[in-house]
This record gives structure tokens, C-alpha cells and sequence, in this order.
């Protein structure tokens, strides 16, 4: 990877890690569908007439139902979930739990049929996530959080089905325009809601949050991550989701003092491994020798 590339990483790696910190503090003051509003609609506005003037959003009303599918399962529903459940649970559990999206992405991509079948070295990596997500669960759940743990299972699937439509319908267009449109949706939707249930205060932590939420995950990190693929292309990409969980951790102890567990301690790591094995892809070897692969020129 270029030096360029490094760089690019890390900063996303920063910065999609920092939404969970952002998320913590704002539901304090703020209801989760009046969050998704304010997180979606002002970047939406800064989005979208440059994606007018690029001639993207032509196109993407062509093709509203995959996009308004996509913002749903990626944005309008797993939003809600998240900021839900973080009204309850920590951000740095929030984060972790949502490291196990590479294993619901290896269960998906099996059930529709993209590969033949799991080999040995991914079946141990999914059941090697499996006891982390156990371990992160039964260590740290206590009572009344039960539920949204539970939450965190719908972004968690929604974060491995979004992806899978952006490359059946959108693989062709540019990632701006899209991500523009589907903010400007989530935001219209949310509008009503938010409205009628402003906050009558908010603090000034709560204000940073707000800002910081709209700009620095949502703005800039969509921008860094277009240029991420740009430079080291799709599949690279998704290792950043292995390494923002633990910014999010990081970033929940030192600012928000939130406990380091022992099922934080001994569940992510086991989370990791076990996604790293699951997604990782088949040998030429093993795609060779399976009973039912495809000719190379198919």
C-alpha cells in the first residue's frame, strides 16, 4: 500500500471510529430519530448540488427503489437501532458488537450463493466470532440491556446487506451521488419527526456532538472513504472495519470513562480473528479442486 494509502487509512480508521462516542453523548439530549435527522439532512444539503452539477441525480431517480432499499436497511433503520441502543449500553460496546458485521456478511454472501460453500478456515473463523460476540454479551450484558444488545443485531445486518446493494445496482455510478441521495431521503423522512420533537435544550457538549456527527463521520468520512477506494480499491477497504471498534473503545474509556471489561478484554480480539478468517477469501487451490466451481471464463 502507498504511503498515500496508509494515510488515507488511518484517518478513516479515526474517523468512522469517533460516531459512537458522538452518538453516546447526543442521545442524552436528543431522541435517536430527531439525531438521524440532523446527522443526514445538513450534509445531504452540502452533497447534493454537487452531485446536481456532476449530472448524477438523473441517474439515481432511475433507479429509486434499489436506492431507497439502500437507505433503508443502511441508514434509516440501522440508525435508529444504534442510537437507540446507545441510549442504554456504552459506545464502546456499541462499536465492538457492530465488529461482528464481516461475519453477518459471510453468512449473507453464503446464503445467496456467492460461494459454493464455507471452507474449514472460515467455519472456524465464524464460530471463533461467535464465541467472542458471546463473550462481549454474556460478560457485559446486565438485566435491563438485554434489548440493546439486541438493537445492535439489526445495523449489524444492515451494515452487511447495504454494501450488497450498492455494487448489484450503483457499482457504475459514483459513490457521491449516491451517498447524497440516500441522505437526502433518510433526512426528508426524519424531517416530520424531528420537528415535532426538537429538544427544548441542549447543551453545549450536546451541540459539539451534533456538529461533530454531521461533519467529521458522515462528511468527511465518506469523502476520505471514496478516496480510500480509490487508491487501494473495495476490498482492501473493508479492513477498516476490523480497526474503528477499537478507536471506539479507546475513545469511550478516555473521554467518557467507561469501564474496560473483562468481556471487552477478552471478546474483540476474538471478534477480529474470527472475521478476518471468515471473510478471507478462498484459495485458488481450494476454488480449483471444489466439486462445483465455475470455469475460470465463466
Amino acid at each position: 500500500m502507498s504511503r498515500r494509502g496508509w494515510l488515507l487509512f488511518s484517518a478513516l480508521s479515526v474517523i468512522w471510529g469517533v460516531p459512537y462516542l458522538l452518538i453516546r453523548v447526543s442521545v442524552r439530549e436528543v431522541a435517536p430519530s430527531t439525531l438521524i435527522f440532523f446527522r443526514t439532512a445538513p450534509v445531504a444539503l452540502i452533497l447534493l448540488p454537487v452531485a446536481a452539477r456532476r449530472g448524477e441525480i438523473r441517474e439515481l431517480v432511475r433507479r429509486w427503489m434499489p436506492l431507497l432499499a439502500y437507505t433503508t436497511v443502511e441508514i434509516m433503520v440501522s440508525w435508529l437501532m444504534l442510537f437507540r441502543a446507545e441510549e442504554r449500553i456504552s459506545s464502546s460496546l456499541a462499536g465492538l458488537l457492530l465488529a461482528a458485521v464481516p461475519l453477518v456478511g459471510a453468512v449473507v454472501s453464503r446464503l445467496a450463493g456467492d460461494e459454493d460453500r464455507f471452507d474449514r478456515v472460515q467455519i472456524a473463523g465464524l464460530l471463533v466470532g461467535l464465541v467472542g460476540v458471546g463473550l462481549l454479551v454474556g460478560i457485559d450484558v446486565r438485566g435491563a440491556t438485554v434489548l440493546p444488545i439486541a438493537a445492535i443485531g439489526v445495523p449489524a445486518v444492515g451494515y452487511a446487506l447495504g454494501p450488497r446493494i450498492l455494487n448489484r445496482y450503483f457499482s457504475d455510478l459514483p459513490g457521491l451521488g449516491v451517498v447524497a441521495g440516500s441522505l437526502a431521503i433518510a433526512g426528508a423522512f426524519y424531517a416530520p419527526f424531528a420537528f415535532s420533537n426538537l429538544p427544548k435544550h441542549l447543551s453545549t457538549e450536546v451541540i459539539a456532538a451534533l456538529i461533530g456527527l454531521a461533519l467529521v463521520p458522515t462528511l468527511l468520512g465518506f469523502l476520505v472513504f471514496f478516496a480510500l477506494i480509490s487508491e487501494i480499491g473495495p476490498v482492501r477497504t473493508t479492513v477498516v472495519t476490523y480497526v474503528n471498534p477499537a478507536v471506539a473503545l479507546l475513545l469511550g474509556i478516555a473521554l467518557l470513562g467507561e469501564p474496560f471489561t473483562l468481556g471487552l478484554g477478552l471478546g474483540f480480539p476474538l471478534v477480529i480473528v474470527g472475521s478476518v478468517l471468515a471473510t478471507r477469501r478462498r484459495s485458488a487451490v481450494a476454488r480449483a479442486t471444489s466439486p462445483t466451481a465455475e470455469p475460470s471464463g465463466a
